[in-house]
């Protein structure tokens, strides 16, 4: 018996310690702290950044020194023969003599080094993969800042599902106390049987509500999951709660900042294309230059009618080569000057999409403090209209059971009062994600 009981607690502390390792807790900020980590785009956008540092390198290795090396082995089957004049030996005029010049076998060994001295599309494209490591970077700072703002989003809607559960439960509650107050008077013939379905009515709807949201829970945990980079039924608890979030989230000061255009992600975004719209006119105009190059070779050729090279005897004769080489475009047929003008055109593109973004950038700040300004009014008053409806249903409550008012006030009223439960925790909500939209805008995240 008692190794059945110690072989029990084991096994209850192995299944604890399991539960305790697959679920993980979170407070908002944690939660954004691990998506950027974990998140699937946040990982790519990392990924893209590491990749365009190796483009850069790329890019810059064509203008450094480059080695190669060349080993050529050749057997002839069956070895050219060349005609020569046989007076050459002695023989008739007229005639021709066969002759073999080259060894059946043989083989050459050659290494070279190539250096590239100028070109002018050589120099554009090192700009261009700085503009390019620039544009990676630029898109992870915004696949970061989309990240925070979704797991803000789907932390909030799994705050409000779970607030929303618990006062549907507290609702069923209290109207299933009174329903049962209720039908016991009427049983006693001191009520109508309308007063009993009344109640009925109401509490079967926020029964369905409640079933409803309890569903819209579970998929808020699963949102919420995905976002994280978590598996989408992993075990998932917020330490922070809705209301005290909302509090944190009021700041008159962020509705006051006047916001720097130029630190905006978009704007940054924009302004690099503008740049790499510019380099890409330079590598048109730089096809027109001329290209400089070098080049240095040295290796050893051997010649044998059987095969004899790796023969401690055999002969190898060295050679070496030095040269320079220096193309110069001369005529296209005007390819090169359409594709400059191409280039220009693409760029003056490039500037108004600038100017049109920067406009964009400021009517979205303006609408962006407007909404949060309203998300933060609107949260005072639903708050305020929470409390009164609470007053009014209590008052019709105690009413309806003294005889005073009908059963159809009560359920008016305690419609009223879930109306504005539901509208105060969504107000709750818009505080939050209203301020998150505001800081993705003007870009104020520190990460």
């Amino acid at each position: 018996m008692k190794k059945k009981l110690i072989l029990f607690f084991s096994l209850l502390c192995s299944i604890v310690m399991i539960s305790q390792e697959s679920s993980q807790s979170f407070s908002l900020q944690e939660a954004i702290d691990f998506a950027l980590e974990n998140n699937r785009s946040a990982k790519n956008a990392a990924l893209d950044i590491k990749a365009a540092e190796k483009q850069k390198w790329e890019t810059t290795a064509t203008g450094l020194p480059q080695l190669s090396a060349n080993i050529d082995y050749q057997n002839f089957l069956k070895q050219q023969v060349s005609l020569i004049p046989a007076e050459f030996f002695g023989g008739n005029e007229g005639e021709f003599s066969e002759v073999i010049f080259l060894t059946k076998q043989s083989v050459t060994a050659f290494a070279k080094i190539d250096q590239l001295i100028f070109d002018g599309s050589y120099l554009v494209g090192l700009q261009s993969a700085k503009v390019f490591l620039e544009i990676s970077k630029n898109a992870k700072e915004k696949t970061d800042l989309e990240v925070r703002k979704a797991v803000i989003n789907a932390y909030g809607n799994v705050l409000l599902a779970e607030e929303s559960v618990k006062i549907l439960e507290r609702n069923i509650s209290i109207l299933q106390k009174n329903l049962d107050e209720t039908t016991k008077i009427y049983e006693n013939g001191l009520e109508e049987e309308e007063s009993v379905e009344q109640l009925q009515i109401t509490l079967s709807g926020v029964e369905s509500n409640l079933n409803k949201t309890k569903r819209l829970k579970t998929l808020a945990y699963q949102m919420l999951n995905m976002t994280l980079g978590l598996d989408i039924n992993a075990k998932t608890f917020l330490t922070d709660a809705l209301e005290n979030l909302t509090a944190q989230y009021i700041s008159i000061n962020l509705l006051e900042s006047e916001g720097n255009i130029e630190n905006t992600i978009d704007y940054k975004i924009a302004k690099n294309d503008e740049v790499s719209k510019s380099l890409l006119l330079k590598l048109e105009k730089s096809k027109a230059l001329p290209r400089l190059s070098a080049f240095i070779n040295g290796g050893y050729s051997a010649f044998s009618n059987t095969f004899t090279f790796t023969d401690s005897d055999q002969d190898w004769f060295g050679s070496s080569l030095v040269g320079i080489n220096m193309s110069i475009p001369i005529f296209s047929s005007g390819m090169r000057s359409a594709s400059t003008q191409r280039a220009r055109i693409n760029l003056e593109k490039a500037k108004d999409d600038l100017t049109e973004t920067e406009q964009r950038i400021k009517l979205e700040i303006a609408a962006a403090k407007s909404d949060y300004q309203f998300a933060i009014e609107d949260y005072e008053n639903k708050k305020k209209n929470l409390n009164l409806a609470e007053r009014i249903e209590q008052k019709n409550q105690t009413k309806f059971f003294e005889g005073i008012s009908s059963s159809f006030e009560l359920r008016q009223a305690q419609t009223q009062l879930y109306s504005s439960q539901q509208e105060f925790l969504q107000a709750m909500l818009d505080v939050i994600n209203k301020k998150a939209e505001l800081e993705t805008v003007l870009n104020t995240i520190n990460y």
